[in-house]
């Protein structure tokens, strides 16, 4: 028996994938769930027959998943079956302007080359620096826990900082390479993930259109939840206690150190390591003593926050002809979006939006005969948000929907809810209502992110999208590696003689 109990807020995919590194090394973990089921952002609902991922719709660099599963020898195929898709995504320009981007990189090299000649070889450059720059920074540096600058003063750091490209931005980055404003606004697209334009976005970042074009756009059938399923069966496998609808109230300290965590129906749950895989700014803010916080609200303010968004999941009646299973309408302009989102914050005249259609790859997921649909619009975070701005924002982009499919949908939706702002601050304690974390500009790179432990009490951690290496899944996963293997130096486990 381990005498360490490690106690884990939030069974998200950074706090599942912490709780299940230290239950493998021998640690006794048990996982505080605010929710009545696990995945945070990645949770599911059923409705009229009909299975909605809520959050996360993209499976993006595939080798980070087989890396976690490797680790407990295990593989992905061991709990659920990945499909490559193909056209990965669809973008709408316009009226009877839309590219399907195949899955092939010759396939995609030929589209380049009739938009821009000479746009294929440029492709094939711009990917061989970005594969570079994939090998660097996801087998390297987001591994490393960013607590000082040190950790990147090594010769050889700082020779691939360089290299990276970490003072050069995505925008002037990529208009080195091409001039076509369809095939900039394809390759800015992925940055949107990292929660800020492509002027602001360092060219590091490059290394997502590699994972993009050549590791290619993934399907978990079932759903993305499906992951978070073999999550939670691995760690109940290693022995993590995962207890739900466990609300953490505050958390009591003594000289210097966490002691236990209160829960909101006043059970106490005593603890010699605690991990914050909730959201941050809540676990710092408003479960400590305000002393005893590692950021005052000044410092929170002034941090550039990722986009949230309106999300409408829609039940159809019928199968859509017009839809890939990932479609992007940029139908309108990109930089008056991102200036309602970063610039001047408010609700965008002509927002550009989202549409995932996964009963298009995943009959499992909608009734026979009808489809699954998950409309997105970003945001900025910190709006006010209600029931009648949601209403003129769905038939707003519903409208141009139907428009470009060329076929009727609302008047066949057969289940609607919508999902906003005030919804994430409730259900996960989102600072400023955020779905998407911390935006990865320069500024909160590295070790300029909020720090993964707290400097005022030597047993608590924090993980997730706030904290190193930054926003979406295959960070959050590392993530939560990432703090074990810090508890794992400062607290080596102790057996106990019974």
């Amino acid at each position: 028996m381990v005498k360490n109990q490690v106690v884990v807020i939030g069974a998200g995919f950074a706090g599942l994938s912490a709780a299940t590194h230290l239950a493998h090394q021998g640690y006794q973990v048990t996982l505080l769930e605010k929710n009545g089921t696990p995945g945070g952002r990645a949770r599911k609902f059923e409705a009229e027959g009909f299975i909605f991922d809520m959050g996360p719709s993209w499976y993006w660099m595939p080798d980070v998943f087989d890396k976690y599963f490797s680790f407990f020898g295990k593989k992905t195929s061991d709990y659920y079956d990945l499909i490559r898709l193909d056209p990965s995504y669809s973008v709408f320009f316009g009226d009877r302007d839309r590219m399907d981007v195949p899955a092939s990189l010759a396939e995609l090299m030929e589209i380049f080359e009739s938009i821009e000649p000479g746009s294929a070889k440029q492709l094939e450059l711009f990917l061989e620096q970005a594969a570079y720059k994939y090998q660097v920074g996801i087998q390297d540096f987001v591994y490393r826990p960013s607590k000082s600058m040190m950790e990147f003063t090594q010769v050889s750091l700082v020779k691939d900082l360089v290299k990276l490209d970490l003072f050069q931005s995505m925008s002037k980055h990529l208009r080195k390479y091409f001039k076509s404003p369809r095939i900039l606004q394809l390759l800015e697209f992925p940055v949107l993930f990292l929660g800020q334009t492509a002027e602001k976005i360092p060219a590091l970042y490059s290394l997502m259109n590699y994972a993009d074009i050549k590791l290619g756009t993934w399907y978990p059938m079932g759903g993305m939840h499906e992951i978070i399923a073999a999550m939670v069966s691995l760690a109940e496998e290693k022995g993590v206690n995962i207890i739900y609808n466990a609300e953490v109230d505050y958390i009591e300290t003594k000289n210097g150190q966490a002691t236990a965590v209160v829960l909101k129906d006043d059970s106490r749950l005593e603890l010699e390591v605690l991990i914050g895989g909730a959201d941050y700014h809540h676990v710092d803010r408003h479960l400590l003593p305000p002393n005893l916080s590692n950021y005052q609200a000044n410092y929170w303010n002034k941090r550039v926050m990722a986009p949230s968004s309106l999300i409408f999941y829609l039940g159809v009646d019928k199968k859509l002809k017009g839809l890939h299973h990932h479609n992007l309408f940029f139908d309108e302009s990109l930089s008056e979006h991102a200036d309602a989102i970063y610039t001047r914050p408010r609700w965008p005249e002509k927002p550009l939006f989202y549409v995932c259609a996964p009963s298009v790859t995943d009959p499992s997921v909608a009734p026979e005969g009808k489809e699954n649909l998950f409309v997105l619009i970003p945001l900025a975070p910190d709006l006010q948000d209600d029931e009648e701005t949601r209403e003129k924002y769905y038939h707003m982009v519903m409208q141009r929907l139907e428009k470009y499919i060329d076929e009727p949908v609302r008047k066949h939706i057969v289940y609607k809810r919508s999902y906003a702002h005030t919804d994430f601050s409730k259900d996960y304690h989102a600072f400023k209502g955020n779905a998407y974390g911390l935006a990865n500009t320069l500024t909160q790179t590295a070790f300029l992110k909020p720090t993964l432990k707290n400097k005022n009490l030597n047993n608590l951690y924090y993980t997730g999208q706030l904290t190193v290496p930054g926003p979406g899944v295959p960070p959050s996963l590392i993530s939560g590696e990432v703090v074990a293997r810090e508890v794992m130096k400062d607290f080596k486990k102790t057996p106990v003689t019974i």
